[in-house]
């Protein structure tokens, strides 16, 4: 595949992988160093954007590898991350879209200097000047990430420290990886499962969450057309750091 390309669409987790195989069943795919990827053409008011599919992996490491990676191979006017996370039981309710402006890493335990100064390190507030109306209900919301699913009796506290309602695996680190690069980024991730401060209703039921995470993310790959119409296609000022 040549580049540059419009956008590249980042997939994280294998279950949310597949409802994107089965979105695109005659994808060519090819392979990279983190997964699958295939391009194909996003037809929006009839107006091509050229895409890439990638399976970037799931965690903050190949989260960010893989992002990185897309960046450097395609050089995309658009970087879009779809999937899923959990959300805090009585904040939010599994099917609500969440829209992220500013994700926060929150597994870093600093205890040698500043803990909140580490922590404002990964911080990252995306600029979403540049989208237009959303084709379907979202809320725009801080996004928490970690390497763990949403431990139960720290729900409270992430309320009440960050004024999260939902946290996943791999935002964080992606929309670390886009600033960094100077690339616009779109996060969107529905919820899948709540967690309320005993336990969460997917915990031990991964058929729940795969069954929902096919729904959901059929939902989100069937809006993408309508994201893409509302955002005028430019060239990405991409941070150099050859210097």
């Amino acid at each position: 595949m040549t580049y540059p390309v419009d956008v590249v669409i980042l997939i994280s987790a294998n279950a949310e992988w597949q409802p994107v195989r089965a979105h695109f069943p005659d994808a060519v795919i090819g392979e990279s160093p983190y997964g699958e990827w295939f391009a194909t053409e996003i037809m929006t008011s009839g107006r091509p954007w050229s895409a890439v599919f990638l399976h970037g992996g799931w965690g903050k490491i190949d989260a960010a590898g893989s992002a990185q990676y897309a960046i450097d191979r395609w050089r995309p006017s658009l970087l879009v991350n779809l999937g899923t996370c959990g959300g805090f039981a009585g904040d939010v309710s599994p099917g609500e879209i969440i829209l992220a402006d500013f994700t926060l890493v929150y597994d870093i335990v600093e205890q040698m200097g500043d803990p909140d100064e580490a922590l404002a390190h990964y911080a990252t507030e995306l600029d979403l000047s540049w989208l237009g109306r959303s084709p379907l209900p979202v809320r725009r919301e801080l996004l928490l990430s970690a390497d763990r699913d949403i431990v139960a009796a720290e729900v409270a506290d992430l309320r009440a420290r960050y004024g999260a309602i939902a946290a996943d695996w791999e935002s964080g680190a992606i929309a670390h990886v886009a600033a960094r690069n100077n690339a616009r980024c779109l996060i969107l991730r529905a919820v899948t499962d709540v967690v309320n401060h005993e336990t969460g209703e997917a915990y031990g039921r991964p058929e729940l969450f795969v069954t929902r995470t096919a729904e959901v993310m059929a939902r989100l790959l069937d809006s993408l057309p309508g994201w893409l119409a509302g955002i005028k296609k430019e060239t990405t000022d991409f941070t150099d750091f050859t210097d």
